[in-house]
Protein backbone atom coordinates (compact mmCIF):
# COMPACT_ATOMS: atom_id res chain seq x y z
CA UNK A 1 0.00 0.00 0.00
CA UNK A 2 1.02 3.80 -0.54
CA UNK A 3 -1.07 7.08 -0.81
CA UNK A 4 -0.16 9.35 -4.01
CA UNK A 5 -1.57 12.90 -5.48
CA UNK A 6 -4.81 12.02 -7.10
CA UNK A 7 -5.18 12.17 -10.86
CA UNK A 8 -7.08 14.02 -13.26
CA UNK A 9 -8.27 10.19 -14.32
CA UNK A 10 -9.47 9.48 -10.53
CA UNK A 11 -11.67 12.29 -10.94
CA UNK A 12 -14.99 10.46 -11.26
CA UNK A 13 -13.82 7.38 -9.27
CA UNK A 14 -13.51 10.58 -5.78
CA UNK A 15 -17.14 11.48 -6.56
CA UNK A 16 -18.36 8.54 -7.07
CA UNK A 17 -17.18 7.20 -3.14
CA UNK A 18 -17.81 10.85 -1.93
CA UNK A 19 -21.74 10.63 -2.68
CA UNK A 20 -21.65 7.28 -1.60
CA UNK A 21 -20.13 8.08 1.60
CA UNK A 22 -21.90 11.33 2.30
CA UNK A 23 -18.65 13.29 2.27
CA UNK A 24 -18.83 17.06 2.02
CA UNK A 25 -17.67 17.99 -1.71
CA UNK A 26 -17.51 21.58 -1.33
CA UNK A 27 -15.29 23.19 -3.57
CA UNK A 28 -14.62 19.80 -4.99
CA UNK A 29 -10.97 20.20 -7.00
CA UNK A 30 -9.17 16.90 -7.41
CA UNK A 31 -6.31 17.81 -7.22
CA UNK A 32 -6.11 18.76 -3.83
CA UNK A 33 -7.01 15.09 -2.92
CA UNK A 34 -4.27 11.80 -2.04
CA UNK A 35 -5.28 8.62 -2.26
CA UNK A 36 -4.45 4.96 -1.13
CA UNK A 37 -3.40 1.97 -3.69
CA UNK A 38 -2.41 -1.20 -3.05
CA UNK A 39 0.78 -1.34 -5.05
CA UNK A 40 -0.05 -5.16 -6.39
CA UNK A 41 -3.34 -4.49 -7.60
CA UNK A 42 -3.34 -0.91 -8.19
CA UNK A 43 -6.81 -0.88 -6.21
CA UNK A 44 -8.20 2.26 -4.54
CA UNK A 45 -8.38 1.92 -1.16
CA UNK A 46 -9.05 5.49 0.43
CA UNK A 47 -9.03 9.49 0.31
CA UNK A 48 -8.88 12.90 1.51
CA UNK A 49 -7.90 16.11 0.85
CA UNK A 50 -6.34 19.24 2.15
CA UNK A 51 -8.86 22.52 1.57
CA UNK A 52 -7.04 26.45 1.91
CA UNK A 53 -9.09 29.07 3.15
CA UNK A 54 -8.33 31.98 2.37
CA UNK A 55 -8.56 34.69 5.04
CA UNK A 56 -7.74 38.45 5.76
CA UNK A 57 -5.29 37.22 8.46
CA UNK A 58 -3.82 34.75 6.30
CA UNK A 59 -4.41 31.29 5.04
CA UNK A 60 -6.05 28.26 6.92
CA UNK A 61 -5.61 24.46 6.28
CA UNK A 62 -8.43 21.94 6.71
CA UNK A 63 -8.13 18.26 6.08
CA UNK A 64 -11.61 17.63 5.21
CA UNK A 65 -13.26 14.49 2.64
CA UNK A 66 -11.41 11.83 4.33
CA UNK A 67 -12.91 8.44 3.35
CA UNK A 68 -12.07 4.16 3.22
CA UNK A 69 -13.91 1.85 1.36
CA UNK A 70 -15.72 -0.69 3.34
CA UNK A 71 -13.40 -3.62 2.41
CA UNK A 72 -10.52 -1.18 3.82
CA UNK A 73 -11.43 -0.50 7.27
CA UNK A 74 -9.23 -1.24 10.23
CA UNK A 75 -6.07 -1.82 8.07
CA UNK A 76 -4.78 1.87 8.68
CA UNK A 77 -5.37 3.19 5.37
CA UNK A 78 -7.07 6.65 6.34
CA UNK A 79 -4.76 6.86 9.07
CA UNK A 80 -1.79 6.63 6.09
CA UNK A 81 -4.10 9.68 3.87
CA UNK A 82 -3.88 11.70 7.02
CA UNK A 83 -0.36 11.00 8.10
CA UNK A 84 0.40 11.98 4.27
CA UNK A 85 -2.22 15.24 4.14
CA UNK A 86 0.07 16.23 7.24
CA UNK A 87 2.67 16.19 5.54
CA UNK A 88 1.70 17.79 2.31
CA UNK A 89 0.32 20.63 4.89
CA UNK A 90 3.68 21.23 6.26
CA UNK A 91 5.44 21.45 3.27
CA UNK A 92 3.13 24.39 2.51
CA UNK A 93 3.98 25.63 5.20
CA UNK A 94 1.51 25.80 7.84
CA UNK A 95 1.96 24.92 11.59
CA UNK A 96 -1.58 23.99 11.95
CA UNK A 97 -4.38 21.69 10.42
CA UNK A 98 -8.04 21.92 10.91
CA UNK A 99 -10.47 19.20 10.71
CA UNK A 100 -14.34 19.51 10.85
CA UNK A 101 -15.49 15.76 11.52
CA UNK A 102 -18.07 13.85 13.54
CA UNK A 103 -15.46 11.22 14.49
CA UNK A 104 -12.96 13.48 16.79
CA UNK A 105 -11.86 10.25 18.64
CA UNK A 106 -10.63 8.67 15.43
CA UNK A 107 -8.32 11.85 14.64
CA UNK A 108 -7.63 12.01 18.31
CA UNK A 109 -4.95 9.11 18.12
CA UNK A 110 -2.66 11.35 16.05
CA UNK A 111 -3.04 14.32 18.24
CA UNK A 112 -5.89 16.23 16.68
CA UNK A 113 -7.54 18.29 19.99
CA UNK A 114 -11.29 19.67 19.82
CA UNK A 115 -11.43 22.77 19.37
CA UNK A 116 -14.81 25.16 20.73
CA UNK A 117 -16.81 26.37 18.00
CA UNK A 118 -16.60 30.27 19.36
CA UNK A 119 -12.54 29.27 19.28
CA UNK A 120 -12.65 27.94 15.39
CA UNK A 121 -11.25 31.11 13.35
CA UNK A 122 -13.97 32.62 11.61
CA UNK A 123 -13.91 31.36 8.44
CA UNK A 124 -14.01 27.68 9.57
CA UNK A 125 -17.12 28.67 11.91
CA UNK A 126 -18.83 29.52 8.78
CA UNK A 127 -17.71 26.24 7.69
CA UNK A 128 -18.81 23.96 10.42
CA UNK A 129 -22.40 25.79 10.41
CA UNK A 130 -22.42 25.17 6.90
CA UNK A 131 -20.91 21.40 7.47
CA UNK A 132 -23.95 20.91 9.83
CA UNK A 133 -26.25 22.05 7.72
CA UNK A 134 -25.46 19.97 4.81
CA UNK A 135 -23.75 17.03 5.32
CA UNK A 136 -23.62 15.81 9.23
CA UNK A 137 -25.16 17.94 11.63
CA UNK A 138 -22.66 16.10 14.80
CA UNK A 139 -19.56 17.67 13.04
CA UNK A 140 -17.21 19.24 15.78
CA UNK A 141 -13.76 21.20 15.28
CA UNK A 142 -10.23 19.74 15.47
CA UNK A 143 -6.64 21.04 15.56
CA UNK A 144 -3.54 19.79 15.36
CA UNK A 145 -0.29 21.45 15.48
CA UNK A 146 1.68 19.86 12.53
CA UNK A 147 4.72 18.82 14.14
CA UNK A 148 2.73 16.86 17.16
CA UNK A 149 1.35 13.96 14.61
CA UNK A 150 1.51 10.88 16.05
CA UNK A 151 0.91 7.13 14.04
CA UNK A 152 0.41 4.84 16.48
CA UNK A 153 2.39 1.76 15.53
CA UNK A 154 -0.35 -0.54 15.17
CA UNK A 155 -1.64 1.47 12.22
CA UNK A 156 1.93 1.62 10.73
CA UNK A 157 2.33 -2.31 10.50
CA UNK A 158 -1.36 -3.08 9.63
CA UNK A 159 -1.09 -0.90 6.29
CA UNK A 160 2.30 -2.89 5.36
CA UNK A 161 -0.26 -6.04 5.14
CA UNK A 162 -3.38 -4.16 4.19
CA UNK A 163 -5.94 -6.51 2.19
CA UNK A 164 -9.16 -5.87 0.90
CA UNK A 165 -12.22 -7.90 2.91
CA UNK A 166 -13.03 -10.60 0.73
CA UNK A 167 -16.77 -10.33 1.19
CA UNK A 168 -17.15 -6.48 1.57
CA UNK A 169 -17.94 -4.46 -1.54
CA UNK A 170 -18.29 -7.80 -3.64
CA UNK A 171 -20.53 -7.75 -7.20
CA UNK A 172 -23.61 -9.69 -6.48
CA UNK A 173 -23.72 -12.61 -8.60
CA UNK A 174 -26.65 -11.96 -11.76
CA UNK A 175 -29.23 -14.18 -11.78
CA UNK A 176 -31.92 -14.68 -15.04
CA UNK A 177 -34.01 -13.07 -12.66
CA UNK A 178 -32.49 -9.39 -12.77
CA UNK A 179 -33.14 -9.61 -16.22
CA UNK A 180 -36.62 -10.53 -16.02
CA UNK A 181 -36.44 -14.25 -17.51
CA UNK A 182 -38.15 -16.78 -15.30
CA UNK A 183 -35.36 -19.88 -15.67
CA UNK A 184 -38.41 -22.23 -15.55
CA UNK A 185 -40.12 -21.14 -18.66
CA UNK A 186 -37.98 -19.63 -20.55
CA UNK A 187 -36.97 -21.13 -24.17
CA UNK A 188 -33.33 -20.23 -25.44
CA UNK A 189 -32.54 -20.10 -29.15
CA UNK A 190 -30.48 -22.64 -29.12
CA UNK A 191 -32.27 -25.27 -27.02
CA UNK A 192 -31.67 -28.74 -27.78
CA UNK A 193 -34.38 -30.18 -25.34
CA UNK A 194 -31.83 -31.74 -23.48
Amino acid sequence: MYVRDAKNRDEVWLLDHIEAMGLDDAAFRSRDYVIAVDEETNERAGFGRIRIHKTDDGELCELTGIGVLSAWRGQGVGAHVVERLVHEAGDAGFQTVYALTDEPGYLAQFGFEPVETDDLPETLRERLAEKRDAVDEDAVGTVLRVDEFVMPPRLREAFKVAAPANDAEAEPEETPEDFGIDPDEATYKYDTGR
